[in-house]
């Protein structure tokens, strides 16, 4: 069979629009963030959970340490048994069920058996493609751990959403690669035991080829009825949306939401104040158009805007049905701020620590950035878009 052509070859590749537009930046370049942000310095890399007793509790790729002070120290470094590597992002996601009681899941990149090879003549990944999402638990504040259970298996990837609902039961979102044509499905995983046992829900297909496209990168909000809203990563212009009327065990109603978006995905929090938060890479800068652009097939089915230079913000007040007006709260030309960890520090101080910060095009030439605003600069300085 012959290798397959790319139809769209004459459109530029997003390495090549990245680096026209950082040879056209001002140096030396460090990402600009709005003035409602305030810098978070000196921040552990890992995945952040606010506990119970106000604590921060940090895991990333040296173990698990909790801070008293907003990371300005840590507590000792306990081992967490996990395959997180400091490099990526939305890889592993905690939950506390009750005090010191901890919940882990995690991408197994660590793990030998972990590979990823693409056929370009099929279209379609190789047999052996493997990256394994497990759960473990801690009962005793990262003291101990249990043996680690797989929740999915095969190759599956980033994921955005791991939340505790107001019935106690625990949700967490993911994407999961599948063939005939290869392409990217989501599901939710719910246990109602404190992650001693799961369930995993419909996939949500949308169809696409290629080894990023479908249906991928979810994030996960529970609604003031007691739904769930899936946001959806896609190469549709838009993300897409699904809901949940059972807590997650199936999802039934999927669509394509009102909010335009590159390649990218993004991160849903419900707020303490019952609204919603998404921060996200919006289609197109505030400067104007983005570029459709190709990595050329097997990358995708069609192009797609792969504009990760601004990192926008937006609020809904009514569980969805209307956005407001997005605000840029982070922006980097020529570079890179995307897959963005977000969290509510305290009521009304929201935490956002991108995944990836480059002066370039993929952590080509990563920079540190975090920022901290509140809640109502953010609503003050937005408008409702129906």
């Amino acid at each position: 069979m012959p290798t397959q052509t790319n139809p769209h070859a004459h459109l530029p590749s997003v390495p090549s629009i990245y680096a026209a537009r950082a040879a056209a930046a001002p140096l030396p370049r460090v990402p600009w963030q709005h003035p409602i942000c305030q810098p978070l310095t000196n921040l552990r890399r890992g995945s952040f959970l606010p506990l119970k007793d106000g604590s921060l509790l940090c895991v990333d790729s040296q173990g698990a340490a909790i801070s008293r002070d907003d990371g300005a120290t840590w507590s000792e470094t306990l081992p967490a048994a996990h395959g997180q590597k400091a490099q990526e992002p939305a890889a592993c996601a905690l939950q506390e069920t009750a005090p010191g009681h901890w919940v882990m899941v995690f991408l197994d990149i660590l793990s030998p058996r972990r590979h990823f090879g693409w056929n370009d003549q099929t279209g379609e990944p190789d047999a052996a493609s493997c990256l394994e999402l497990h759960a473990i638990l801690s009962p005793d504040g990262g003291r101990t751990w249990s043996d680690r259970q797989m929740l999915l298996d095969g190759y599956n990837a980033n994921f955005f959403g791991f939340i505790r609902t107001t019935k106690g039961r625990l949700v967490l979102v993911a994407e999961h690669l599948v063939t005939g044509p290869a392409r990217w499905v989501c599901c939710s995983l719910v246990s109602d035991d404190e992650g001693a046992t799961w369930q995993r829900s419909n996939l949500i297909d949308i169809g696409g080829h290629g080894h990023h496209d479908g249906a991928t990168e979810p994030t996960v909000a529970e609604l003031g009825d007691g739904r769930l809203l899936m946001i959806i990563r896609t190469n549709l212009g838009f993300l897409w949306q699904a809901f949940s009327e059972d807590g997650g065990r199936y999802w039934r109603e999927i669509g394509r939401s009102p909010l335009d978006a590159s390649s990218s995905p993004g991160q849903l929090v419900r707020l303490q104040s019952g609204r919603l938060l998404l921060v996200w890479n919006r289609r197109d800068p505030e400067d104007g158009p983005w570029p459709a652009s190709t990595q050329g097939l097997p990358f995708s089915e069609f192009p797609a805007s792969w504009h990760r230079e601004e990192l926008s913000a937006a609020l809904s007040e009514d569980d969805g049905a209307h956005w407001s007006r997005p605000v840029v709260i982070a922006r980097l030309k020529g570079g890179h701020l995307s897959y963005p960890q977000m969290f509510e520090r305290r009521p009304g101080e929201i935490w956002m620590i991108p995944g990836f910060a480059s002066r370039k095009w993929f952590n080509e030439d990563p920079v540190p950035f975090a920022v901290r605003f509140a809640e109502q600069d953010l609503r003050q300085l937005s408008t409702r878009a129906g």
